[in-house]
């Protein structure tokens, strides 16, 4: 059992959201649904929570009103072996969304995620850091994160 879940706070799409979510990832499902009753505060009968797993990682999603709402002090990240995999979960996650810098979005529902493929890490972390700094200065100057670019800037100089 995972001791430590993400509580995702939604005014009223968390049940939309989850199904947006576990269509987009592999490994995924829905592990309960617990709604309103009588007592509210949400209308009776509808979703107050939802506890989903993406890729193995369990979320809970709540209908807690407009009262708080997203912002990138906190982001997903989704580390992707390949530009497919980038390319598919940009376009997925960026659909009604936006684009932001660095590998950077937001969905359609104001989440922030990060789709970085795992070369990112390996490059920036490199010892030269003659290296290192052109994959940052590459990176910085992307949205959806280029891996042939990232290669272009690591083997340049």
């Amino acid at each position: 059992m995972q001791k430590i879940k993400t509580f995702l706070w939604f005014d009223k799409q968390a049940e939309e959201a989850v199904a947006h979510y576990t269509s987009i990832f592999g490994d995924s499902r829905v592990v309960t649904v617990a709604r309103y009753g009588e007592a509210g505060p949400g209308e009776p009968g509808s979703v107050m929570t939802i506890e989903f797993e993406l890729a193995g990682q369990r979320f809970v999603a709540l209908n807690g009103g407009p009262e708080f709402t997203f912002n990138e002090a906190i982001s997903l990240s989704v580390d992707c072996e390949s530009q497919d995999e980038v390319d598919r979960y940009w376009a997925a996650l960026t659909e009604g969304g936006e684009e932001g810098p660095c590998g950077w979005l937001k969905d359609k529902y104001g989440l922030s995620w990060q789709i970085n493929p795992r070369i990112l890490g390996e490059l920036l972390s490199d010892p030269d850091r003659a290296k290192a700094d052109r994959v940052m200065q590459a990176m910085l100057g992307m949205k959806k994160i280029d891996i042939q670019g990232l290669k272009d800037a690591y083997e340049a100089g």
